[in-house]
């Protein structure tokens, strides 16, 4: 009864801290508004829709080619295939809490039998003793950037240039889990090209940050992207068209890409407010993307109704659903996208003196 009371809570105010609004099929029209009607489809991977697109993505990430995916869990799987095969080395390693491991019902597993190493602890990035402590060789490492699970979390730019010069000297293949990479680019200060550069191969995203319909890149050095499009075959992604997802993804990537660092800077003044009140801390403290998790000191069931009752006196949504992390406590992530900027100030400030008085125990 409670997330049901926190839902519709939620649905009825006028104004939300996350994301970009609501995904309808309006993402979808706005994306086609001013397309030619004329303009040919893609056909299986061919035709100017596709090919464009891919070069264009490629020249961003500084990669000699680039392959559009419909998914982006087929595009990871199938890059982790291709260079355990090349090495002869069915294993590879990524962090405990990374999207193949626990949302993908072990498809890399029991589609490809690829083994699977854990780095680090759960609730930490990947470091350099991380990698050179490997007990067992891997054909490839895979690190996301950010780590989602843990808040957003990100090595030093250091760090990963270490892990990066090491793995090329000691032949381990390094795969960027990128689906929110123009989210880091803010607070690394680098070119997606100047990240990507330290990686073999990248997985980009364009429903998560950019906010298109659907679709993935996936991109490298050119006899790596022709290998990855046999595979697209074998696992049914070569659709006869992709052009919805494609028109979507480059018109959200053109719209939203130059806004990266407000979502970044504006993540960042949220944070500083969550912090600032009682029972109420975010990790990471100072976000690092636009993306962090709230954590409360109180029961989700107490929770819940005092949201429910603040959404109603400010108008403002702050999530509609809360994850209980223990007996007493309770999370949720959020991502700034184009609707922070459209909140009062004046209702910004009455929602974070409720939440402070409402949430003192």
């Amino acid at each position: 009864m409670g997330k049901n009371l926190l839902l519709n809570a939620f649905k009825k105010t006028t104004y939300q801290l996350a994301g970009h609004g609501v995904r309808n099929i309006n993402i979808l029209k706005k994306a086609l508004e001013e397309i030619d009607d004329e303009l040919e489809s893609d056909i299986y991977g061919n035709g100017m829709v596709i090919e464009d697109f891919e070069k264009k993505m490629a020249e961003y990430l500084g990669k000699e080619s680039a392959v559009f995916f419909p998914s982006g869990t087929m595009a990871q799987q199938i890059a982790l295939r291709i260079w355990c095969d090349r090495k002869g080395i069915k294993r590879v390693a990524y962090h405990p809490l990374c999207h193949l491991e626990i949302h993908e019902e072990d498809g890399l597993k029991e589609l490809h039998h690829i083994e699977t190493i854990l780095l680090a602890d759960k609730d930490k990035v990947i470091q350099l003793d991380d990698v050179v402590h490997l007990e067992e060789e891997v054909s490839c490492l895979l690190l996301e950037l950010p780590q989602r699970e843990i808040g957003g979390q990100l090595p030093e730019y250091k760090t990963l240039e270490d892990i990066s010069t090491y793995c090329r000297k000691n032949g381990i293949k390094l795969h960027l889990d990128g689906a929110r990479l123009y989210e880091i680019l803010p607070y690394y200060q680098k070119t997606a090209a100047e990240i990507c550069e330290l990686f073999d191969s990248v997985y980009i995203s364009f429903y998560k940050g950019i906010g298109g319909v659907a679709g993935a890149i996936l991109a490298g050095e050119n006899i790596f992207t022709e290998e990855s499009k046999v595979w697209k075959r074998r696992h049914g992604g070569d659709l006869i068209s992709l052009y919805p997802y494609i028109l979507s993804a480059e018109y959200f990537f053109n719209l939203r890409i130059a806004k990266m660092e407000q979502y970044f800077n504006e993540a960042r003044e949220l944070a500083e407010l969550f912090n600032q009140c009682y029972a109420i801390s975010t990790t990471p403290k100072q976000p690092v993307s636009n993306m962090f998790h709230v954590h409360f000191e109180l029961q989700r069931e107490k929770l819940e109704p005092i949201l429910a009752e603040i959404y109603v006196a400010t108008g403002i949504g702050i999530t509609s659903n809360l994850k209980e992390t223990s007996m007493d406590t309770c999370s949720f992530e959020l991502s700034i996208g184009d609707r922070y900027e459209k909140i009062p100030k004046e209702n910004l400030r009455q929602l974070f003196q409720l939440l402070d008085e409402k949430c003192t125990i």
